[in-house]
């Protein structure tokens, strides 16, 4: 597979820098769009073409330029991937800062920072401000579709934890279409499609861990 990957070195610094200048280390109000501006710097930062970026996530290049034009969503799998191609924290990524604590970190009910807020599901990180994380926390809300609305596929390096706190899920992975309900988990290795529906007509929310 064609792999790219940067280290911590000058391109990085000058990556801090921009966005200081640029003012994007505050509260605003698209986080889309911010988003999209981040992963647009840290492209050009490390001068690698829109060509080749779109062939490392195994999308198609139109695709990927409307991720970062700001007008469509940016799949959570494809942000886990480029803060480890840039070697760069997610949270770098998802606030444009950079993770201070690493003793422990306290998240309040409903203060994760969210990802995602115009498709069906909505993620909120739960460790955002700690450094140097083993894994990525996230409490995810699947709301329901209409039945014959396709699933929509994701997948990332690593290996996934889910727990399912609320609803009943359909999870789609591999061929299989595995039910959970509140209580039940699964664990698996998230290089492979997987997609989930909220069933019974209410959403689904769970606890996902990628490692």
């Amino acid at each position: 597979m064609h792999t790219l990957y940067f280290g911590s070195c000058l391109w990085y610094d000058k990556f801090r820098v921009a966005f200081k200048v640029k003012g994007w280390i505050q509260s605003m109000p698209n986080q889309i769009k911010e988003i999209a501006a981040r992963l647009r710097e840290l492209r050009d930062i490390a001068g690698i073409s829109i060509e080749e970026l779109a062939k490392e996530f195994n999308v198609p290049v139109e695709t990927y330029k409307e991720y970062e034009s700001g007008e469509v969503d940016i799949p959570v799998g494809i942000l886990y991937r480029a803060a480890g191609l840039f070697n760069v924290e997610l949270t770098v990524l998802l606030t444009g800062q950079d993770p201070k604590l690493h003793t422990y970190t306290l998240v309040r009910k409903g203060k994760g920072v969210n990802v995602e807020r115009r498709k069906a599901y909505k993620y909120q990180s739960l460790a955002y401000n700690f450094i140097r994380k083993k894994a990525e926390p996230f409490l995810v809300t699947v709301e329901p579709d209409p039945a014959n609305k396709p699933v929509e596929f994701n997948s990332h390096p690593g290996q996934e934890f889910n727990y399912l706190l609320e609803g009943r899920m359909m999870i789609y992975l591999d061929g299989y279409e595995l039910e959970l309900n509140e209580g039940d988990s699964l664990y698996f290795d998230s290089t492979v499609p997987h997609g989930m529906k909220a069933l019974d007509g209410k959403p689904a929310k769970f606890l996902a861990i990628i490692f």
